[in-house]
């Protein structure tokens, strides 16, 4: 008679937290992809890895993707109007850059407009966060029947890893909304960070756990699920023994330590600034500096229909000593032209000022801003009107946004990509890049 365990009565979803549970409690990991095991797809056995376009060289590494969720204001940040009625308070200043003029809130960021390219003329169709936020990440609107891959879900599809033993897309400070991988296999999925400056937690044996018996407790649990995974040979299952494998592979590396920010200097940790926006794009920093290639940080904070002037303001402060520093400091090491550094957000902020002082959604003109990684920095590109309204001049689409950063990372825009239905996608669907801005 076959002896059961307790894993034996346990239906699909229940043996699903019963591993995850086993693997946090026990064995000390809980260093889980963003994307859910439900959501993955087979993939397509003509899939191949591809490494870059060969028709050109690619001007970018890496990327560091400071995502502004809430839909920041183009009108008082980087495309002011001065002398309209609907520029409001906030006053505009010169830069490093010939007639390149920004806000008052950046003063920081101002000194490093050399290395940056404004895009003054983003246009969306998606008016609302939700399906903002899907389609800047993913170039596609958003549908219930399937979840698309963001750009470094792509990035490790097609180009793959630099340091095998960390992952190579990490996500800092994002929600549960972000898209993750999509219909791609689990493993190129984003390392969710919470906390920047908690590092990357349960990543060490248990205290009072020797290495023995953590491999003895490995080997239980391997027993345990030796019965299923010979049962169920399907994608979620190979993922989730990919995941454990990943993570014991972590455990060990020596690169590890590039998750502490401890061992930064004090007064570089303050230049950055003391919050989790600024820790978030130090972090960034180090993990690119070990060869992670694609590490988002989000800053929260920017729906600002009510008391808009002071709300960006507080936002902005946050941003130019993040942003600004992170600059100055990728390019004293180096660091800059091999990292495009990418500014973006959902949609921009309407010209009317609300009775509230607020700005409401205004997905019809925005911007947003690439830096290094081969980009030609001291220059805005594309024209709104007199009051930020409408583009009228070089209008660039969120897949055209997204097709200038692939392009960077020499990633072939047409290569074709199915999921499980046999649906054919491409990185930036069919967007056309800005090489002009190389």
């Amino acid at each position: 008679m076959r002896r059961k365990t307790a894993s034996n009565n346990l239906d699909d979803l229940s043996r699903r937290q019963f591993m995850a549970g086993m693997a946090k409690a026990s064995l000390g990991l809980s260093i889980l992809p963003l994307s859910g095991f439900l959501s993955a797809s087979e993939p397509v056995p003509s899939l191949q890895r591809l490494n870059g376009d060969p028709r050109r060289k690619p001007t970018a590494k890496n990327v560091i993707y400071l995502y502004m969720a809430g839909g920041m204001s183009h009108l008082d940040t980087f495309d002011t109007k001065p002398g309209s009625d609907h520029q409001g308070p906030v006053k505009s200043i010169k830069t490093k850059a010939d007639g390149v003029q920004v806000s008052e809130f950046f003063p920081i960021l101002s000194k490093q407009m050399k290395h940056v390219a404004i895009i003054n003329s983003m246009f969306s169709d998606q008016g609302a966060h939700g399906p903002g936020n899907y389609f800047m990440h993913t170039s596609y609107r958003q549908r219930a029947t399937i979840t698309h891959p963001t750009i470094g879900s792509w990035l490790m599809q097609l180009s793959g890893q630099r340091n095998q033993t960390l992952p190579g897309n990490v996500l800092i400070g994002g929600g549960s909304d972000h898209p993750g991988s999509g219909f791609m296999e689990t493993k190129y999925a984003p390392l969710p960070i919470g906390n920047p400056q908690a590092g990357l937690q349960h990543s060490r044996l248990p205290s009072g756990v020797s290495e023995e018996q953590f491999n003895r407790r490995l080997q239980i649990a391997d027993q345990l699920n030796q019965e299923f995974r010979n049962k169920y040979q399907t994608k979620p299952v190979r993922a989730y023994k990919d995941m454990y494998q990943d993570a014991l592979a972590l455990m060990k590396s020596k690169d590890l330590a590039a998750f502490d920010l401890k061992k930064e200097p004090q007064e570089l940790l303050a230049e950055y600034g003391n919050n989790s926006f600024g820790q978030g794009c130090m972090l960034a920093r180090r993990l690119v500096e070990h060869g992670v290639r694609y590490v988002e940080v989000n800053l929260g904070g920017w729906d600002t229909h009510n008391d808009n002037f002071e709300n960006v303001g507080n936002r902005s402060a946050s941003l130019d000593r993040g942003l600004g520093t992170l600059l100055m400091d990728l390019e004293r090491r180096g660091l800059l032209e091999e990292t495009l550094v990418v500014l973006a957000t959902e949609f921009g902020r309407t010209p009317t000022i609300t009775e509230t002082d607020g700005r409401n959604h205004h997905p019809t003109a925005f911007s947003c801003l690439l830096a290094g990684g081969g980009i030609q920095g001291g220059q805005k590109y594309g024209k709104t009107d007199a009051n930020g309204a409408k583009v009228v001049e070089n209008r660039v689409l969120v897949p055209d946004f997204n097709a200038t950063i692939a392009y960077g990372l020499g990633l072939q825009l047409d290569k074709t990509i199915f999921s499980d239905s046999g649906r054919p996608f491409t990185v930036a669907h069919k967007g056309k890049p800005l090489t002009q801005l190389y």
